[in-house]
């Protein structure tokens, strides 16, 4: 595993925070936001001139807190559960005698309703990518672009995770994907099908037309000169083709996030097992293993309700179910 190494910390918690950091990390942690946070809590603790860890107390705290507006109770209980978790370690190895984290947690509002895309939307958004104009800078824009939402589409993988992908981690000849150094410090493979491998020959044999290194640890995907995508980028092209997919929003559903691609994979793969007579939560840890979750409990946050979902659902019950009143009534 690839050992991260936490330095620049200055304030007097500077010691404990990045040995709470490789204790993190040993377990299979990245903790890479977790230490975006101690940062920001470390640079606060200097400029307010704490000197000694007796002066990080609960007033500090609290005013670190409210120094860092966070409007979403998810990302503000994000920053006060990083110092909660930083200050319970520091008592369980008796550096201090009770953690100072009096902050209570918000409140979550009322989830965000993902948007399911169906294989012909997907499709329009394949084709809107495909024809998608060179800027200055960039090259095969179009292709990579629809290569790269074909891939979250088809295999439910996180951008970040897309992003990450070198070519040595594509193998052909047994159709897989290895999805390195993840969200919790794992590595899987991913195995793909022949769509996505025609897709992905056609995008690679494009770019070795035009003269590019595609070899080792080059970028999978790249606009040009051998530059790694970034999140930002793929989020941004995908609001700018979002509004020429001519969706319609079912009540309560926000506009569709690039994000959504994954979740409309997990309940793709639902709707197929009900489809086919396989028994959904015979299959759940199968999922939760290929979308690099470490709790099957995670997977059914992806697992969104939809019509038809209810739709197949409800046959299913009804063809169960059938037998058993005809019974009844006898």
């Amino acid at each position: 595993m690839v050992k991260h190494v936490a330095a620049g910390f200055t304030s007097p918690l500077a010691g404990e925070m990045m040995r709470f950091l490789d204790h993190k990390r040993v377990l299979g942690r990245r903790f890479d936001t977790e230490e975006g946070a101690l940062r920001l809590f470390d640079r606060y603790l200097v400029e307010q001139g704490v000197g000694t860890m007796d002066g990080v107390t609960a007033p500090v705290i609290d005013a670190f807190v409210a120094s860092r507006p966070r409007h979403r109770p998810r990302s503000f209980n994000h920053l006060v559960g990083v110092l909660r978790r930083l200050f319970h370690w520091l008592v369980a190895r008796e550096v201090i005698d009770c953690s100072p984290v009096r902050c209570p947690t918000r409140r979550a509002s009322n989830p965000r309703i993902p948007f399911i895309l169906a294989p012909d939307e997907a499709r329009r958004l394949l084709q809107l990518a495909a024809g998608l104009p060179e800027v200055p800078g960039t090259v095969v824009r179009g292709r990579t672009y629809h290569a790269v939402f074909a891939v979250l589409y088809g295999l439910g993988l996180r951008v970040g995770e897309v992003c990450r992908l070198n070519l040595e981690d594509l193998d052909r000849e047994r159709q897989l994907l290895a999805i390195r150094e993840t969200k919790f410090g794992k590595t899987r493979l991913v195995p793909f099908g022949p769509r996505v491998g025609k897709t992905l020959d056609g995008y690679l044999a494009l770019r070795r037309a035009r003269g590019e290194r595609l070899e080792g640890d080059a970028p999978l995907f790249s606009v040009g000169a051998g530059r790694r995508l970034r999140r930002q980028q793929i989020g941004r092209v995908f609001r700018r083709l979002r509004p020429d997919l001519g969706l319609l929003l079912p009540l309560g559903a926000s506009p569709p996030r690039v994000h959504d691609l994954r979740h409309s994979f997990a309940v793709r793969a639902l709707l197929r097992w009900y489809r086919t007579g396989i028994d959904p939560t015979q299959r759940l840890l199968q999922l939760s293993t290929f979308l690099g979750h470490v709790q099957p409990e995670s997977t059914a946050v992806y697992l969104t309700i939809t019509s038809e979902l209810l739709r197949v659902a409800g046959s299913r019950f009804e063809e169960y179910a059938s037998p058993l009143v005809k019974e009844v009534r006898r």
